[in-house]
């Protein structure tokens, strides 16, 4: 686990994009993004292991870490950075026991007794939400607001990375209720320029972290 778990974690939703997931990844690891996520819901799991491998090949030269949703044999078998599992997938140990001590295994939570069981596994990251109400999943969870995510905060140690409507215009809040990240989806994959967007995000996470009184100022 890096010291400072990255501010901003990029969503590549099949549903959302228009370009080739490969091509879009590339582009944002080129902007700076150094965590991305990799989601298919619909796509058969040779299509999801075919894109995954060409993931792999493309992110190579960057320093970025890639997620696969939901499949840790996937994730195994392309080299990716680790998995992500929800409350209906995989149990935590069960994908830990697929992908190996080395690579991440995050847990989706949406309720606060959800993020105690999450504290207690080997979850390397917790995701909690979703904050705002969220278009990106058929049936989303109720909203939890920022004060169900400074709930969360105080309920582990593990990084926490909110999820859920997050749109640039409220993100700053978001970290400052204790969040260590983003999950974006929509609001930078379906933008006309995704990298642009992914940057404003990072030059924004930078100045937040670089205010008095923040935990990455008084490192």
């Amino acid at each position: 686990m890096p010291s400072v778990f990255p501010r901003l974690y990029v969503i590549l939703d099949a549903a959302s994009i228009a370009l080739p997931a490969a091509e879009m990844a590339e582009q944002l690891a080129s902007a700076g993004t150094e965590l991305i996520q990799y989601r298919d819901k619909q796509a058969s799991s040779l299509q999801i292991f075919e894109t995954c491998r060409e993931l792999g090949l493309r992110l190579a030269k960057f320093p970025i870490r890639w997620i696969v949703n939901d499949r840790a044999d996937i994730a195994m078998l392309t080299g990716a950075g680790g998995v992500h599992v929800g409350q209906d997938d995989l149990p935590v140990e069960a994908a830990r026991r697929v992908v190996g001590p080395d690579r991440w295994v995050g847990y989706s939570t949406h309720t606060p007794e959800q993020v105690r069981l999450a504290d207690a596994t080997s979850a390397d990251y917790i995701a909690f939400g979703p904050i705002f109400p969220t278009t990106t999943k058929q049936r989303a969870d109720p909203a939890v607001g920022i004060e169900g995510l400074r709930r969360a905060r105080a309920l582990t140690s593990k990084p926490l990375v909110a999820i859920g409507g997050i749109r640039l215009e409220n993100a700053e809040p978001l970290w400052a209720a204790g969040a260590d990240s983003l999950a974006v989806a929509r609001d930078i994959v379906s933008r006309h320029d995704p990298p642009a967007r992914a940057r404003l995000y990072l030059e924004l996470a930078a100045r937040v972290a670089a205010e008095p009184g923040s935990p990455s100022a008084d490192n």
